[in-house]
């Protein structure tokens, strides 16, 4: 998840990602990090056959620094392009 000016970026691991990115559209828990810093736009996901296997990639994603993120981000939409549409038609 990014804001609008793309500066700061949340990862996080759920087993319903529409319902999620909802949640933080929404600001359900105005004072987590999402809200605070108004994160709003899903610009990058992965999926996972088991929770196990997409919290092992949370982790070593977290340690990435921002241009390995920002790089990866990058290889598969170029844009920055909110993808809320996309999930939305699953």
């Amino acid at each position: 998840m990014t804001n609008y000016q793309r500066t700061t970026l949340y990862i996080g691991v759920t087993s319903d990602l529409f319902s999620r990115i909802n949640q933080h559209r929404e600001k359900y828990d105005p004072k987590s990090f999402t809200a605070k810093y108004n994160l709003a736009i899903c610009v990058y996901y992965e999926v996972y056959p088991s929770i196990e296997e997409a919290i092992a990639r949370e982790k070593q994603l977290k340690k990435w620094n921002r241009s390995k993120k920002d790089y990866l981000i990058d290889a598969k939409n170029k844009e920055w392009k909110d993808l809320y549409q996309e999930i939305s038609s699953w």
